[in-house]
């Protein structure tokens, strides 16, 4: 029982080390070329431009920049950028312009695997 509790606390410490928030994500990732709009990615908070992306819906608009739309690269140029942090980064970015969208639960997030897997597969 002794060593027990010491592993679980680890598992636990460790598990939410690897959570990011959707602001995290940004800071660490988007942040490069969404603050200023480098190569036209619509720079956060200015709604007119996130206002056309925002129409598409959420699921569309982060499967597509997922998987790399025009000059941004699949996951924002971050290979191990699971598809929940970057989604939680587009949430992030589409509230900072007037969005009122959600973290998305597990029926939102097989759709965008979904529509990411269905995109890989025209690409082949």
């Amino acid at each position: 029982m002794k060593k027990t509790i010491p592993f679980l606390l680890l598992a636990l410490i460790t598990t939410s080390a690897w959570a990011s928030t959707g602001e995290e994500t940004y800071n660490a990732t988007c942040v490069n070329c969404h603050a200023k709009g480098l190569a036209g990615a619509p720079q956060i908070g200015d709604k007119k431009a996130w206002g056309k992306l925002i129409k598409e819906g959420q699921i569309n608009l982060t499967s597509d920049g997922y998987s790399g739309v025009r000059a941004m690269p699949p996951k924002g140029g971050r290979a191990e950028l699971s598809v929940a942090d970057f989604a939680s980064a587009v949430v992030f970015m589409a509230n900072q312009a007037g969005a009122d969208w959600r973290e998305p639960d597990d029926a939102m997030l097989k759709k965008i695997n979904a529509r990411i897997e269905k995109r890989a597969s025209t690409k082949k």
